[in-house]
């Protein structure tokens, strides 16, 4: 039988992949949103609550579902927890350059292509399988890199040729905002950034991210050939269908 295709490369080969962010430190959420059948989970630890064990928590909860954890920053300790306790890759907030984002994936990728260390953790099963997860982790570790402000966008012909990137993500709030429009992600000005960053990625033959609260906002990407895509939150869907059963109620 056919090895299974690990999630960096089908993110690599554009296949189209739908998650959800999920920003509780839960593990039941987890366990539930991958058997509604999501094709992978948006772990936010850059604005969720979590410390390593929470987030080990919910990877165990949602397996065999991958998860990708956004890391607060891109520095070696975060981004060796998070590969160490098994996220199928990582997103990486605030990339605005090409050298921040050589660094990046230099700590995500054993030697010698890299500076990641090594120890035993869950991502080899705790050492059942260290050998064969030495070999493959450089492969089959996504490198997902947020780009969100005007300075990416100046550099993003650079940042989408780097070797070792496997797909940018838009994070159209924090890109309106540098772009000092917060929250109008349909200005002209915020559309013409993004733009910029669609023709870089093709160009590069690299994989696109985008997010939005719901579906209507991650269409119109989908069908410009974005290919990662994250459609709600947690609390909002909590939020909308609470609220919308309370008002049912009051009818």
């Amino acid at each position: 039988m056919a090895e299974m295709k690990n999630f960096a490369d089908r993110i690599r080969s554009g296949e189209v992949l739908t998650g959800t962010l999920v920003s509780l430190p839960s593990p039941e959420i987890c366990e539930l949103l991958s058997n509604i059948g999501y094709d992978w989970l948006f772990i936010d630890a850059e604005h969720g609550a979590f410390n390593p064990q929470q987030a080990q928590s919910m990877l165990q909860a949602a397996s065999p579902t991958p998860c990708v954890i956004r890391v607060p920053v891109g520095e070696t300790v975060w981004l060796k927890k998070a590969l160490d306790i098994g996220a199928a890759g990582i997103i990486v907030p605030q990339v605005h350059n090409s050298a921040q984002a050589k660094e990046i994936i230099q700590h995500c990728k054993y030697a010698p292509t890299g500076d990641r260390g090594i120890g035993i953790g869950r991502a080899h099963k705790y050492g059942l399988e260290f050998e064969r997860y030495l070999e493959k982790a450089n492969e089959e570790t996504a490198v997902i890199l947020q780009a969100e402000s005007c300075e990416a966008v100046d550099n993003i012909n650079d940042i989408a040729n780097l070797k070792g990137v496997d797909a940018i993500l838009i994070g159209p709030y924090d890109l309106s905002a540098s772009l000092g429009m917060p929250g109008e992600i349909n200005h002209p000005g915020v559309q013409s950034a993004i733009d910029e960053i669609v023709s870089a990625c093709q160009k590069a033959n690299v994989s696109m991210g985008f997010f939005g609260v719901n579906a209507n906002a991650v269409l119109p990407y989908k069908e410009k050939g974005f290919t990662l895509l994250t459609v709600g939150v947690d609390t909002t869907f909590l939020i909308k269908s609470a609220s919308e059963t309370l008002s049912e109620m009051s009818e």
